[in-house]
């Protein structure tokens, strides 16, 4: 060979173009050392004949060209700017469930405590029926105080706001008539009160 140096130079050109053409250039870039190992397989397979032995390849840089460069840099930028999105969008869907969540567990919780309130209430009005109505049973009320306490009622019934009009019961005549008589025998009678209209 005359000029071994040239055809050395020839060859790792060549077998260079041959190994970058089969990567992707992001694998170039980041696999530098596998190039170095491949070409010098390569250089030292075919130098060998010459009794030349190649005994370590360096690549030192890979400059691809600027229009090669600012494609990749445009690439990388997208890249992160879609991770970036995603990310955001992983955050806001995450957010949201628990949002969801919270808010059915809060609703849960109101509805049970309303439910608990209303069977307490429940159980307490019943109670407290039954207690009035057992006082009632074993005091043996005669009519006078059953019609006394009827008077003492009227008003808190006629107080409500949705009584526009308020009818007076046919027994209200009796309620006071069998007052007026309890008051009669106790020595002080008050005038009748006037009769009310008709129910």
């Amino acid at each position: 060979m005359a000029n071994p140096l040239q055809a050395i130079e020839q060859l790792t050109v060549t077998t260079l173009r041959n190994v970058i053409g089969g990567m992707t250039l992001e694998d170039t870039l980041t696999s530098r050392e596998d190039v170095n190992a491949q070409l010098r397989v390569v250089l030292d397979e075919a130098t060998g004949k010459w009794g030349i032995r190649i005994n370590r390849v360096e690549i030192k840089s890979v400059d691809p060209p600027g229009t090669i460069q600012e494609a990749m840099e445009k690439q990388m930028r997208a890249e992160r700017d879609r991770r970036a999105a995603i990310l955001t969008a992983e955050g806001v869907k995450q957010s949201q469930i628990l949002t969801a969540e919270g808010e059915k567990q809060s609703a849960v919780l109101r509805a049970e405590g309303a439910k608990q309130a209303a069977i307490l209430r429940a159980e307490g009005e019943s109670r407290a029926i039954d207690t009035v109505f057992a006082a009632i049973h074993e005091g043996r009320p005669d009519p006078e105080l059953l019609s006394y306490q009827y008077l003492q009622m009227l008003p808190q019934l006629a107080r409500g706001e949705a009584n526009k009009i308020f009818v007076i019961p046919s027994e209200f005549t009796q309620a006071l008539s069998n007052l007026g008589g309890v008051l009669g025998r106790g020595g002080n009678s008050p005038p009748a009160p006037p009769a009310g209209p008709p129910a």
